[in-house]
């Protein structure tokens, strides 16, 4: 009796391109935030924070890599973000660590606006 052949099935991750504006979710509205403010909002399930800086908008995970404590108290100076329980500071545009005791970056997400509304999504 001959063998049976082994079928392989190979399955491809489908790739998103940046205009792909279905992976987006609407976070807020470019009118709710003036320069130097923001926002705790929801991203793909994860709490994060929305910041104008000037007239640019920002979002990253609300949670200090250092401790696990929530950013949202900390003090917004430029695109730095303080946490208020040890003073890391983070680059809101980046998430990069910018001190001590933090070392690892805060997750950031891709922001668009459209008509109007800031939309977020996690980057791939």
């Amino acid at each position: 009796m001959a063998p049976i052949p082994i079928i392989k099935i190979l399955r491809f991750p489908v790739t998103k391109t940046p205009n792909d504006m279905e992976s987006f979710e609407e976070v807020g509205r470019v009118d709710e935030l003036a320069p130097g403010e923001r926002k705790s909002v929801i991203v793909d399930d994860v709490p994060a924070l929305l910041f104008r800086v000037e007239d640019d908008y920002y979002v990253i995970e609300d949670v200090c890599t250092h401790d696990g404590q929530p950013l949202t108290a900390g003090p917004l100076c430029g695109k730095e973000i303080t946490c208020p329980r040890h003073g890391a500071r983070f680059d809101v545009a980046t998430g990069k660590p910018l001190c001590m005791p933090a070392t690892e970056p805060v997750t950031t997400f891709d922001v668009e606006v459209k008509d109007g509304r800031i939309l977020a999504r996690p980057i791939d």
